[in-house]
């Protein structure tokens, strides 16, 4: 067995020097120490769950570590100062090279202290299985179409450039994408204080601007900060030679519920494509015809950034299989909850926003439309309620933009707990277990959880957990109990918040989140192992959809639904269900 720290890189450049055919072959020898770390709730960098062990460290190193690694592993501009070379081997800074050597081993001194600590709480042997098929997944990749990213950019590319032009025009400022000139122009044009050019704000503004050349130049903001065209990039600087990208998901990156995360283009939050048409849109821009799209869709920036999804596409010959779990976060905490009404609507049509809104108002399912206000209100009262959210859930959600007064906000927050009381037992009874748990060192189960605290007196770990339904554990490390801001006792832990690892809150709802989103992760997981163990080749998987690449699309599509919504060995009586559908190009259904 060989351990490394982000074994990845280890694994899979030792495959490259040795010309392995199938390096997933030996994955089985290998972990990742930082897996491992981030399992038990630490941070993903080296030097960070050194420090959140307690192992003592260098800080005058650690720099010319770093000065190191610039020195030689990173490609530099060739200059008469460095004998215009592009980078800087051995024989060049012999001295540099001894110090660089030390420095590499003492990392593994680390790396190896590191291990056998995390070692006194061990990973499941299943969460090492789901490592290895992430790999093989990420080494797999995803094809992308060029001629699309490539019209994208060079389109986008001559946007700005008028964009810019109009709106210098407009307002006679030198740097239209300059907040404070902007702000300074649109407050004085406007007659009122405009703080910044948030999204929100933007928005606000516009829907109350009449003036007609305050409100263009808003409409030019707007388009100009269209983050997806990033994206574009993004994929022109990681696409390998044969047309696909590696590497797009990081597992556990969410290390308090170990759902994966993305990386280089981020598919996890692409922008929803809404816009009629796609194939034709997708031909005007290879082709580059911007006043086609400007004729059929109008806005040219929003079309662009529809399309970031639909540069994904199978390898020739074969078709994307998308299918994703149906309300899988509503189905687990009513299934959790033993909330039996959610339970039975899940187990029949489905219609969870009708169903609320029913049980909230006391009106027939049958008198609740699709456009109906009192399915607006069960909407968002399904969306934004869940997890403990009050008043100030409803809004952030957009309850206020979607047209419901703030009067009537609080009166839906209590329709539905009433009518949830199951689910409001849950985040008081988890509350209530944690802090009992710390307050005793007693474990209690509720629901199907075991809620602990678990402490290694050789290495002064410390951890509260709560084991799920599927034996694995999430941790919550360094707890202890204190008064939050609302001066209620409540537990605390230490997570990383932003470069720092310090001590934060939770509370009843928080935990039900973590819960509910860790039991639907294991759910994907499940999904994952069943479908790589049937023979097919997962491609992407985002949040509750799997993205498949097949040569038989039909066969799969029922394929992949029947193996996504099979009982959970773990939780036979969760009522899940799956949809699919065959596409060109990755879009949503």
């Amino acid at each position: 067995m060989k351990h490394a720290y982000n074994a990845s890189f280890e694994w899979y450049c030792l495959s490259k020097y040795f010309n392995l055919p199938h390096p997933e072959a030996w994955l089985n020898q290998w972990q990742c120490t930082m897996i491992h770390g981030m399992y038990l709730g630490y941070p993903g960098k080296l030097s960070a769950v050194g420090e959140a062990l307690g192992l003592p460290e260098d800080k005058k190193k650690l720099s010319v570590g770093l000065s190191l690694i610039r020195a030689f592993c990173v490609p530099q501009r060739p200059t008469k100062n460095n004998g215009n070379r592009t980078r800087t081997l051995p024989q060049h800074e012999p001295e540099k090279w001894e110090l660089f050597k030390e420095y590499c081993r003492q990392d593994v001194v680390t790396e190896m202290e590191v291990a056998k600590r995390l070692e006194r709480f061990p990973m499941p042997e299943r969460e090492w299985a789901l490592w290895r098929l992430d790999q093989v997944i990420n080494l797999r990749g995803a094809a992308v179409d060029m001629d699309v990213v490539h019209g994208a950019l060079a389109i986008d590319e001559q946007l700005t450039s008028q964009l810019i032009q109009e709106a210098v025009a407009l307002t006679g400022v030198d740097n239209p994408n300059s907040v404070k000139q902007l702000t300074r122009w649109l407050s004085d044009e406007i007659g009122e204080e405009v703080e910044d050019l948030r999204k929100k704000t933007v928005e606000k503004l516009l829907a109350k601007v009449d003036e007609d050349k305050a409100r263009r130049v808003l409409e030019i903001r707007q388009q100009l900060s269209k983050t997806s065209v990033k994206k574009y990039q993004a994929i022109v600087n990681t696409v390998c030679a044969d047309g696909r990208i590696r590497g797009l998901f990081q597992f556990y990156g969410a290390n308090r519920t170990g759902r994966w995360a993305g990386r280089l283009v981020q598919v996890q939050n692409l922008p929803r494509n809404s816009i009629s048409h796609l194939s034709m849109a997708r031909e005007f821009v290879k082709q580059r015809k911007v006043d086609h799209i400007q004729l059929v869709y109008g806005n040219v920036a929003d079309v662009l950034s529809q399309l970031i999804r639909t540069a994904f596409v199978p390898k020739p010959g074969h078709k994307l299989v998308v299918c994703d779990f149906s309300a899988i976060e509503a189905r687990v905490v009513a299934w959790l909850a033993g909330e039996e009404w959610r339970l039975e609507v899940f187990r029949t049509h489905g219609k969870i926003y009708e169903a609320s809104a029913s049980q909230m108002f006391g009106v027939p399912i049958e008198q609740i439309t699709k456009g109906s206000d009192l399915r607006q209100k069960g909407k968002i009262a399904e969306l934004a309620l869940g997890y403990q959210g009050g008043v100030g859930a409803l809004v952030s959600m957009g309850a206020l933009d979607m047209g419901l007064s703030a009067e009537e906000l609080e009166d839906i927050v209590q329709r539905w707990r009433a009518t949830n009381r199951r689910i409001v037992d849950l985040w008081r009874g988890l509350e209530n277990a944690a802090i009992y748990v710390m307050q005793t060192g007693q474990a209690v189960g509720i629901r199907g959880l075991i809620l602990a605290r678990e402490y290694d007196p050789i290495t002064g770990q410390d951890f509260f957990t709560i084991q799920l339904p599927s034996g694995r554990k999430l941790y919550y490390p360094k707890p202890f109990l204190a008064e939050n801001k609302l001066g209620k006792v409540a537990l605390h832990y230490h997570t990383k918040n932003g470069s720092k690892w310090e001590p934060t809150s939770t509370y009843g709802g928080k935990l039900t989140e973590n819960v509910v989103q860790a039991i639907s992760r294991d759910c994907l997981a499940e999904a994952l192992l069943r479908l790589h163990a049937n023979g097919h080749h997962v491609v992407m998987h985002i949040h509750d959809e799997i993205v498949n690449e097949t040569p038989d699309s039909a066969a799969d599509v029922e394929a992949v639904e029947r193996l996504m919504a099979e009982p959970m060995p773990w939780a036979p009586d969760l009522p899940l269900g799956a949809e699919g559908f065959v596409a060109d190009f990755y879009q949503k259904g």
